[in-house]
């Protein structure tokens, strides 16, 4: 038996590999509800509820999903070049930082910007916090073949105990009574609300204009054409005389400073200043959707919905039948799995015999 590539992918498979995903994630995920002695049935549609029943749920739902498109297409774009950034998690903490950086620097001090120039600079400085924080790995990969994923990762533990640093020092804001929480952003620079009396801002208006813009680079650039090229074989991409190493620089920067956008616009948008649990690991979930996503910046919008409506969902859910929420965790694993095996199956197929080698 040997795996080779199909000759030509059928649309028809392409479409129906994601639905097929989703049914057998479904199919494994009840097996785990029943053992949880929660009805099937019930637990689902009580899941989909709690994610997109109702104005409150996919309120909560755009919220939650608006941080994970922007680690998403920082992953995605990233991977698309084969460079492999786990460090979004860490990325998007130092950019949160940056911003509350300069969005407070108001605080005690008696010195304030206008909104209007403050929060122009205070974006600007998160995005090169979060590029910044990646071209390291980036530069160690081209010139000396150190492994991104282990630096990126390792990167992330670091970053996390710099921001607990600074949340009990310098940048502690000294009306927390104690807890270690930042100085608050000042008002002009906060983002909006998308829907009233909803927590949905317009960082989701952002994070869907990037995805477009990304997508548009991808498809329509010289730019993303090299990305692309060296993605798929850097050699080629080298022999052809493309900038290997260059190209690479460049998706890291770009790739670090969506994640770093991604720590502002969630600092501005919902929570006003920075604690060290502001992210429930979105850096690391975004990896899964652009996976889920196939690396498509447009695929990641749905897949980023897809994942936080089941994350949202979940907590309904294990309220009203007593299964736990660590459910949703599961769900999105599986599904990723799933995906990665369907996608391989409609481009590969399992061949039996054939001649056999000479001893």
């Amino acid at each position: 038996m040997r795996i080779e590539r199909r000759a030509q992918v059928s649309r028809a498979m392409q479409f129906g590999a994601p639905f097929v995903a989703v049914a057998f994630t479904l199919l494994i995920s009840s097996v785990l509800v029943a053992w949880a002695g929660a009805p099937v049935g019930k637990a689902y549609a009580l899941l989909l509820e709690g994610g997109f029943g109702s104005r409150f749920a996919w309120s909560e739902t755009l919220t939650r999903a608006t941080p994970l498109i922007l680690t998403g297409l920082a992953a995605a774009v990233a991977f698309k070049a084969r460079l492999f950034n786990i460090g979004a998690e860490g990325q998007l903490y130092a950019g949160a930082l940056a911003a509350v950086a300069v969005g407070g620097l108001h605080a005690g001090s008696g010195f304030a910007l206008s909104p209007w120039l403050l929060f122009p600079l205070m974006m600007l400085a998160a995005a090169a916090a979060g590029a910044l924080l990646l071209l390291g790995p980036a530069l160690m990969k081209s010139r000396l073949g150190v492994d991104e994923v282990v630096t990126t990762l390792l990167l992330n533990f670091i970053v996390l105990l710099f921001v607990s640093m600074m949340l009990d020092g310098a940048m502690k804001d000294p009306s927390a009574m104690g807890w270690p929480q930042s100085v608050a952003l000042q008002d002009g620079v906060q983002l909006g609300k998308l829907v009233e009396r909803t927590r949905v801002h317009t960082g989701l208006l952002w994070a869907l204009s990037l995805a477009v813009a990304l997508w548009a680079l991808l498809k329509y650039t010289t730019t993303g054409f090299a990305i692309r090229a060296v993605g798929a074989n850097s050699r080629a991409a080298a022999f052809a005389g493309m900038p290997v190493a260059w190209v690479n620089v460049k998706v890291a920067l770009l790739s670090g400073a969506l994640a770093g956008l991604a720590g502002a616009i969630e600092v501005a948008g919902r929570t006003g200043y920075l604690t060290l649990d502001m992210s429930p690991g979105y850096g690391y979930s975004g990896i899964v959707i652009a996976m889920l996503a196939a690396l498509n910046p447009l695929g990641v919008v749905a897949a980023s919905v897809f994942v936080a409506g089941i994350l949202v969902g979940a907590d309904s859910m294990s309220r009203a039948v007593n299964v736990p929420t660590y459910i949703a965790d599961v769900i999105v694993a599986v599904s990723l799995l799933s995906m990665l095996v369907a996608t391989m199956s409609a481009q590969y197929r399992f061949v039996f015999g054939g001649p056999r080698l000479a001893r």
